[in-house]
């Protein structure tokens, strides 16, 4: 699904720091290092981008009406 706007467990916006984490573990940095960089200090919050999973293009995949 989409990325949550607020973590769930504390309510610390997260959605503002998902392009950049994402663009920055995808170019192979840590992503210990790249949460600390952003700021994201929580183990609630570093746990909810960390173990995110983009599902939105499988589920559109399968709501088309044919």
């Amino acid at each position: 699904m989409m990325i949550p706007i607020r973590c769930f467990t504390c309510g610390a916006p997260l959605a503002d720091k998902w392009d950049e984490f994402k663009k920055r573990v995808e170019a192979g940095e840590n992503p210990s290092k790249v949460l600390d960089e952003l700021g994201v200090r929580r183990y609630c919050c570093r746990k909810t981008l960390i173990s995110h999973v983009e599902l939105i293009q499988e589920i559109a995949k399968l709501s088309r009406i044919s």
